[in-house]
């Protein structure tokens, strides 16, 4: 079983990235692969959970164990299978997820690609125990940044995927100006993952 891979990034797509490790590439799916972006020439540490089915093998990566860790609590609630929890983890990080679930914030977690209210309540029952040493005690109910609520009517996924990309330590000003470039490129059911893939890749672009 596969715990990390340690080497080279040698290709970067939307959905996942291709690790070089002594000359072998290994595809691993990410949540978010632009996290990686502009660390080719660097040694880089992806923690993984190697997941065995009857006609694949694949291989899910995270730049952090606390991220792993979500992934594997997730993927243990019934009707979330590993595609939807790498969905909700690129549609939130860690903190923000964790934070909702003890918070039963049932309005945040069904902004989560493929999470309803059914399933959100499922999340909340079987994990809000479950989910010590993984952070989210901070409220979801921080000061809304100037703007925020315009966008939120407009395209409803960017304020959730504007927190995420705050939390990778992007700053209000840098995100004001992304999203000057990103609010064409994305239509009022965008889900989460999907605007913070596009926003992430205008911000390595520029």
């Amino acid at each position: 079983m596969i715990d990390y891979l340690r080497g080279q990034l040698a290709h970067l797509e939307t959905e996942y990235i291709v690790l070089d490790v002594q000359g072998i590439g290994y595809r691993v799916f990410c949540p978010n692969p632009y996290v990686f972006a502009g660390k080719s020439e660097e040694t880089v540490t992806v923690y993984i959970h190697h997941h065995v089915r009857e006609d694949a093998i694949l291989l899910y990566g995270f730049s952090s164990r606390e991220e792993q860790k979500l992934f594997r609590k997730l993927i243990d609630v019934s009707g979330i299978g590993p595609r939807v929890a790498l969905g909700i983890l690129s549609g939130g990080n860690p903190d923000t997820v964790v934070a909702a679930i003890h918070q039963e914030n049932i309005t945040f977690l069904t902004k989560l690609p493929g999470i309803g209210k059914k399933t959100a309540q499922r999340m909340i029952l079987d994990l809000k125990d479950k989910l010590e040493g993984l952070g989210g005690t901070a409220s979801l109910f921080d000061p809304v940044p100037a703007g925020a609520s315009a966008l939120q009517d407009s395209v409803p996924g960017w304020p959730a995927a504007r927190e995420g990309l705050r939390a990778l330590g992007y700053t209000d000003a840098e995100l004001d100006q992304v999203w000057k470039n990103l609010k064409d490129q994305v239509g009022v059911d965008e889900p989460v993952d999907s605007v913070m893939k596009k926003a992430l890749k205008l911000l390595y672009a520029g």
